[in-house]
């Protein structure tokens, strides 16, 4: 049966193939398992190690295993040391970073192999522990064959026994779950990820010998290749990132089904990469479904810049320091190949261009959107391609049936229009594979659009639409811009400059205004950010768009100044993994970043060729460096110069007081005076003012029936029912665990949950969070952690987005209304942080204040959302006593000038007494008691679920109630 499929000798040396790609499968899981980093120098670290055994065994002569044992100890100290002097001081880093990081491993266990002394036997085998061939049938298996067939199985068995079973296993599974509450179990984390990673070197090296081993020679396994790569990591997904056993498994089934399908499409051994696509798609969509996003403080390393002191802010020079930075540059570039004659130079300087624009991509989509993309390349040779055809006119002939043929010819176009289509094709394109990747985030993201990469450059590449016929390398003509002949170098380079120029110009207004916050916003807290009516699905489509859309112009105007495309040296994966090199360099999420990563990485060899340093310092050991001390990349650097600066100018020019505006707007009325907070509760319908008839006679703002939610057996929420009436101050209270905070996110939408929930007669149970925000819903959160890498300004202009939404297409094309548009919000957002005294955090990073100055901000946003009813979770929780005492006047403030309704969990119980028209109690997800304060204080079930039989606690429940009562 097997012999029908392909012959036994086939499936054979599929079988081997698999092991080894299990093997590397179970390194990428073992670095994952234990510290969240898909390790992309899982084969490369064990290159000096493999390269030992044939120095050591052709050039001198050592016993083959003598010769083994001094590799394992190099590869595993290789790794040991990778460990401690990279990862660990990069470990809180994003994992985008120490992405980049084991790239840069990668190169320089390339670099250290490259610095061996030289083998004078070039043509001698590698060493091997059997030279004889073994017979089985049909079937020969090579002595390597035979040590792969006896090796993988024994790593695989000894490494599955070292994790499930001892306690080594079980302080890497405890560590890398949660690393603080490990280290007071008395486990070290960062011995276990140093043993972790040392392991990880033994195993790498194991593989290459074993693959080293079966291909001849080392240098031919150089760093396992993309291939062997691409199929490790998708042997990782398919075991779940987590199953060795498993791993070894998928192995053996790609490597079979390799096998078969090259056996059967000899023709076109390309095909079965798009297959791995497909499959890789699936597992990672799969694996997104069963496990949480890595979510941690991913860009929290991004470059930043210091507030610019107020003293000088009127200076014409400050104001206006980006421009002049930017026509200085703009001059230079301008200037370049009129002082470097030479074509070549200019040939030069476009790469170095286009390679910016697309690394410019990546801080888009990478950056700001917070998706890791290690497949930009892909869509620039999309881009490159499509473009070659459009410009240079093609026929196509498909066969139809009944012998039939169609022709299809493609109008030869002008290159202005041809790269206008193509960017909007690969925009789209983009777009589409977005919406695919809407539920996968993180690292898994980075693992499927590398292998799209791959699969790119191995078939889809080679598609005839591409092609057009053609072997490459594809001629893709430049034709005229205009009356502009494009042929010559230094025009060409020109019209580079010119488009980056622009693009640049259109991304740096993107960021500063409403789409590039609310992009940064969804990659921080989606959660707060739809509370504050940002459609996340909507926003990261865009942020697909523009990435791809930048890509496509980068790759069309490389492909066009190469003029001959040959896809085999040209947009393959390692492209890809360079231009995310330069953006990281450079400084992810920057707009000018890109631009000096791309001279570091692609100039600095180019301008210093005969320089044997230059190329490791462009490469792996200076990525490596500029990642360990200057994280935020080369664009970090000239923020601190220019911080110096200006605080440098700061110091010599006169103080400036500046006056603190004294109301707030609203869309229902014009001001708030500030004094009016201490006199709140005269408002109509404050507490104690307003009857329980007439209370109950008013139209309910919000209603929430019968919700029940569930997390797998666990029913958090368990039938429970709230009413909020119009301008009413409603609590909830209850136990640790009992399902408020539960309650607010299925109110909110942020949890699945049954049951109806209606906002003012509309019901909204089944809407997107930003829907039922849009609707009135405003929402607060427990943790107040709001975007951490935004300022407080931007945090309170995303929020005014509730007010007025902001095109991407109009800010884009600097539409005249857009502008205006942006400085209205840009005076309403000054006038709210000034009201309640933020003035001066107004540049400063969320993520840089304390807790209480952000719950401060969070009122902020709230006073720009307007919104009818508001959920406040736990808003003094972490806030310091005495600001908590000043938080209940501040909220009924902001109730009264709202005309809000208020819903609040809060465990201080003489805040939420004093507040609260009405009181519900939940226990175990359930409403145990509700109504006025004073009655669930009293209720029994209140006192023996909640506030205990203590008399002093259910004093202090009503303690301050009359005290605030009668202040308000």
């Amino acid at each position: 049966m097997l012999a029908a499929i392909a012959p036994t000798q086939v499936l054979a040396d599929g079988l081997i193939n698999g092991l080894v790609y299990g093997l590397v499968g179970m390194g990428v899981v073992l670095v994952y398992r234990s510290t969240r980093v898909i390790n992309f120098a899982v084969g490369a670290m064990g290159l000096p190690g493999a390269a030992l055994v044939m120095l050591l065994g052709v050039q001198y002569h050592f016993p083959y295993w003598l010769s083994v044992v001094v590799a394992l100890l190099a590869g595993t100290a290789f790794a040991l040391a990778a460990e401690l002097i990279v990862i660990r001081r990069l470990f809180h880093a994003p994992r985008v970073i120490l992405l980049v990081a084991t790239i840069g491993l990668a190169q320089l266990a390339l670099a250290l192999t490259m610095a061996l002394p030289d083998i004078t036997e070039l043509h001698a085998a590698y060493p091997t522990a059997w030279g004889r061939s073994l017979h089985l049938g049909s079937v020969e298996l090579s002595g390597p064959d035979l040590m792969t067939l006896v090796t993988v199985p024994l790593v695989a068995g000894a490494l599955s026994w070292l994790m499930a079973r001892t306690r080594f296993g079980r302080s890497v599974a405890a560590s890398a779950d949660n690393p603080d509450l490990s280290r007071m179990s008395g486990i070290n984390p960062k011995l276990v990820s140093s043993a972790v990673w040392a392991i990880a070197g033994l195993i790498s090296t194991v593989s290459l010998i074993l693959i080293a081993g079966r291909t001849g020679q080392v240098t031919q396994v150089a760093t396992l290749g993309p291939a062997t790569l691409t199929r490790g990591l998708i042997v990782a997904v398919l075991a779940g990132m987590a199953s060795f056993s498993r791993s070894l498994l998928a192995g053996i089934a790609v490597g079979l089904v390799e096998a078969v399908v090259q056996f059967h499409a000899v023709t076109d051994p390309g095909r079965f990469e798009s297959w791995l696509l497909l499959a890789v798609l699936v597992a990672v969509f799969w694996q997104a479904r069963r496990q949480a996003a890595d979510t941690g403080a991913v860009f929290s390393f991004a470059p930043r810049s210091k507030p610019i002191p107020m003293a000088i802010r009127d200076r014409w020079w400050v104001r206006y320091h980006g421009r002049i930075l930017f026509m200085v540059a703009l001059a230079i570039g301008v200037a370049a190949p009129l002082i470097a004659t030479a074509p070549t130079r200019s040939y030069l300087y476009a790469s170095i261009l286009c390679f910016a624009l697309v690394a410019l991509s990546v801080s888009v989509i990478t950056g700001w959107s917070g998706q890791l993309s290690l497949g930009q390349m892909a869509f620039a040779g999309v881009a490159a391609l499509g473009t070659a055809t459009l410009v240079r006119g093609a026929t196509y002939h498909i066969g139809l049936p009944g012998g039939q043929v169609l022709k299809i010819q493609v109008p030869h176009l002008s290159m202005p229009v041809a790269v206008l289509i193509m960017t909007l094709v690969t925009a789209a394109v983009a777009t589409l594979i977005g919406v695919g990747a809407l539920r996968i985030r993180g690292l898994l993201l980075g693992v499927s659009t590398f292998v799209f990469a791959y699969a790119a450059q191995q078939d889809l590449f080679h598609f005839a639409v591409f092609t057009g016929g053609l072997q490459p390398p594809i001629r893709a003509p430049r034709g005229t811009l205009f009356s502009l002949d494009l042929t010559e170098q230094r025009t060409f380079y020109w019209v580079v400059l010119g488009v980056f120029a622009v693009v640049m110009s259109v991304v740096a207004r993107l960021r500063r205004r409403g789409p590039g916050r609310a992009l940064v916003a969804v990659r921080d807290n989606q959660a707060t950010a739809s509370g504050y009516t940002v459609n996340p699905t909507r926003t990261k489509l865009a942020g697909f768009a523009v990435s791809g859309a930048i890509a496509a112009l980068g790759g069309a105007l490389l492909g066009l100044l190469s003029q001959n495309i040959n896809t085999n040296q040209l947009f393959v994966v390692g492209d890809s993994l360079d231009v995310v090199a330069i953006a990281v360099i450079g400084g992810l999420g920057s707009v000018a970043g890109p631009l000096l990563g791309a001279l570091w990485v692609k100039g600095l060899p180019a301008f210093f060729p005969d320089n044997d340093l230059v190329p490791l310092f462009s490469s792996s050991i200076g990525l490596l460096l500029l990642l360990l001390y200057f994280p935020g990349g080369l664009v970090q650097i000239g923020y601190w110069a220019r911080d110096a600066v200006f605080a440098w100018a700061a110091k010599r020019a006169p103080e400036v007081e500046r006056v603190r505006a004294p109301a707030v707007p609203t869309r229902r009325s014009p001001r708030l005076a500030a004094g009016d907070a201490s006199d709140a509760a005269g408002a109509p319908g404050a507490p104690g003012e307003r009857g329980e008839g007439e209370a109950a006679e008013a139209t309910a703002a919000l209603a929430a029936n019968e919700i029940k939610v569930h997390f797998g057996g666990v029913r958090a929420v368990d039938g429970a029912s709230i009413t909020v009436r119009r301008g009413e101050v409603v609590g909830l209270i209850g136990t640790n665990g009992a399902g408020k905070s539960t309650l607010l996110n299925a109110v909110g939408g942020y949890v699945r949950a049954e049951g109806e929930v209606w906002v003012h007669g509309t019901r909204v149970d089944g809407m997107a969070p930003h829907r039922r925000a849009r609707l009135g819903l405003g929402r607060t959160f427990q943790a107040a952690n709001l975007f951490p890498e935004l300022t407080v300004r931007d945090t309170v202009m995303v929020a005014l987005e509730a007010r007025s939404r902001t095109s991407m297409l109009a800010t884009a094309f600097a539409y005249p209304p857009a502008g205006a548009a942006e400085r209205r919000k840009a005076a309403e957002a000054a006038e709210l942080i000034d009201f309640l005294g933020l003035g001066r955090y107004a540049d400063s990073f969320v993520s840089d204040l304390s807790t209480g100055t952000r719950r401060i901000v969070e009122l902020a946003g709230v006073l720009a959302l307007d919104p009818d009813v508001l959920c406040l979770d736990e808003p003094t929780a972490g806030v310091a006593q005495r600001e908590t005492e000043a938080f209940g006047p501040l909220l009924l403030a902001i109730r009264r000038e709202l005309g809000a309704s208020l819903l609040i969990v809060e465990h201080d119980m003489p805040l939420i007494m004093s507040m609260s028209d009405r009181v519900y109690c939940l226990e175990a997800g359930r409403v145990i008691a509700e109504g006025p304060p004073a009655r669930v204080r009293e209720d029994p079930r209140v006192i023996a679920s909640y506030l205990g039989t203590d008399a002093r606690a259910i004093d202090r429940s009503d303690a301050a109630r009359p005290q605030t009562a009668g202040t308000r």
